[in-house]
């Protein structure tokens, strides 16, 4: 085998046994195994880690007789998100796990699991890193 194949049993970049989980959105997180059970339940954040945001008007657009305004987003710092800490890892939105492409301590809900009317009710796994491919 030449380092360049995978090995048969995956390395987790060096994680502990155990890691305290933290829910940082303003939603409960449920994770949800593969045979649909609820492993566990992360009650939301009173005080959930967000990017701050700001609009600029834009012209609106008119569809069908009717004016839609438009705005244009920007998204700045990321408030309420703690340092790195040993053995805690912290679930955030997307958005703000992309602003700090280098912690390798921030999961975002993944493999997301929806009821009949498409409403998510949990995940089947977290996901580390957003980068695109």
């Amino acid at each position: 085998m030449t380092d360049r194949q995978p090995s048969p049993t995956p390395k987790h970049h060096d994680a502990p046994d155990s890691v305290r989980l933290v829910n940082l959105t303003p939603h409960p997180v449920r994770l949800i195994s593969g045979d649909g059970t609820a492993l566990t339940e992360l009650p939301s954040s009173p005080a959930p880690a967000r990017r701050t945001e700001s609009t600029e008007p834009e012209p609106p657009l008119i569809a069908k007789g009717i004016t839609v305004p438009v705005v244009r987003l920007s998204f700045g710092p990321v408030e309420n998100l703690p340092p790195p800490t040993p053995g805690t890892a912290y679930v955030v939105s997307r958005l703000v796990a992309e602003a700090y492409p280098d912690r390798d301590d921030l999961f975002v809900p993944a493999l997301l699991v929806r009821d009949a009317d498409g409403v998510t009710t949990g995940c089947r796994a977290l996901a580390r890193g957003t980068a695109n491919r």
